[in-house]
């Protein structure tokens, strides 16, 4: 084997560099065997469905925060739920990207109002939200009820007033929104599945 000088001293630069590194403490072996620290091995595990359609796919939220009383929770990874038999983990590309929603400075977070007249939305309470929608389904309601036909039959029918549930919820909710919105007298009702 020909070895020219050249050759020689890079050889032996690379042999002492080496030799010195590891009496300093530094092994490779020992660096590269290292187990890095999975991502999500702190982060706090919730079971939960996908928002946008009605095939309702499991998906699990995985949050940062010890769930002490100061400390905020920050949502770092949504993947789908392997467990759940709808979707067995997977997710359509919408479903892919809830995290991108979920974090998007667009997205709203609050109800929001624009008074008759005004071409500004202004923010208002969960309450008053809540409290503006029953004054309206009220005003409709005494406004459009119809308790009997033309020919005398009671029907108790509100025919102006609609309900979209959501395919999401479970059998117990849907039975009860059903219950209680036929009570109020509401014939338009549908599910979002039938969209």
């Amino acid at each position: 084997m020909q070895v020219s000088r050249r050759q020689f001293f890079k050889i032996c630069g690379a042999g002492l560099s080496g030799s010195s590194i590891a009496l300093m403490g530094y092994s490779p072996t020992s660096a590269l065997a290292e187990v890095r620290s999975y991502k999500l091995a702190h982060a706090t595990e919730t079971r939960n469905m996908c928002p946008y359609c009605s095939v309702s796919c499991g998906v699990l939220i995985y949050t940062t925060g010890d769930k002490s009383k100061n400390a905020k929770a920050d949502i770092i990874h949504i993947e789908g739920d392997p467990d759940n038999p709808v979707n067995r983990g997977t997710l359509c590309p919408k479903g892919a990207g809830l995290l991108d929603m979920v974090k998007s400075p667009n997205r709203l977070k609050f109800p929001e109002v624009r008074e008759p007249g005004s071409n500004e939305w202004k923010r208002i309470s969960w309450d008053d939200a809540l409290t503006r929608i029953a004054k309206h389904m009220k005003a409709d309601r005494d406004a459009n009820f119809i308790e009997k036909n033309a020919a005398g039959v009671t029907v108790n029918r509100w025919p102006t007033f609609g309900f979209l549930a959501s395919s999401a919820a479970n059998n117990e909710t849907g039975y009860l929104s059903h219950k209680v919105l036929r009570s109020l007298g509401a014939v338009a009702f549908d599910t979002q599945a039938r969209i």
